[in-house]
């Protein structure tokens, strides 16, 4: 969705809400800027300007039929969430899902209500790390792609999922790649400067292609017919 507010400007937030919860639109806003600043401050009530859905969404009808690798950076998380829950409430999807999560710092993790829960579901393993540990932090210290080798990992049967920083993206793409997944079965985000989110201002290009039209939800074998930086 395109958010705004009046003398705040715009910016493009991901779903963090799934199909399955009529009526409620769930936005995850980091504090970054001046409108997510502005948000942050809004009280019950408070009217917002929203623009949308747009762009492509992640392939559910094929992702439903996997074992799925979740592997999230940061606010990365945040539309992978959407996508994890989407699945868990979906009946027909009997699959196993596994979620990587790296954060900077134990007091960076979000989500941790979503964690709780997913770790009750027995199908869901979920393993987290921080680049940066706190004296009482007990859980992997180290990058996301640290997790690999802590985890089941059968390319034959799964779906890589990835969200996060650019970084991050490019490392854990190559990790899945190397781990034998097909280009068609490893799936992310790509981020760049969106304004308009309908493709007329350009701000968004990749190579011929536009994230606020043609993505924001990439595969693989679609990012190496284009020049991107992220797995370059």
């Amino acid at each position: 969705m395109m958010v705004s507010l009046p003398h705040c400007g715009e910016a493009p937030i991901s779903f963090s809400s799934t199909p399955v919860d009529k009526g409620l639109i769930r936005l995850s806003v980091r504090r970054a800027g001046t409108l997510t600043t502005a948000m942050h401050g809004l009280g019950t009530e408070a009217i917002i300007g929203l623009r949308g859905p747009y762009g492509k969404p992640f392939p559910m009808a094929y992702l439903s039929q996997l074992d799925l690798l979740f592997v999230a950076g940061g606010i990365g998380l945040a539309p992978l969430s959407s996508v994890i829950n989407s699945c868990l409430a979906n009946p027909d999807y009997h699959g196993h899902i596994t979620i990587l999560y790296g954060s900077r710092t134990p007091e960076d993790i979000a989500f941790m209500g979503d964690m709780a829960l997913w770790r009750q579901n027995p199908g869901v393993h979920c393993q987290l790390t921080v680049d940066l540990a706190s004296a009482d932090w007990q859980g992997n210290t180290g990058l996301v792609t640290t997790l690999f080798d802590q985890v089941a990992i059968n390319p034959a049967q799964q779906s890589g999922v990835v969200c996060g920083p650019p970084l991050m993206i490019k490392a854990v793409l190559k990790a899945l790649a190397e781990r034998g997944f097909s280009d068609k079965d490893i799936i992310t985000t790509m981020e760049r400067h969106m304004k308009c989110g309908v493709g007329v201002c350009r701000h968004c290009h990749l190579d011929g292609k536009l994230v606020c039209v043609d993505g924001p939800v990439f595969n693989l074998a679609q990012l190496k017919e284009l020049n991107v930086r992220e797995i370059s």
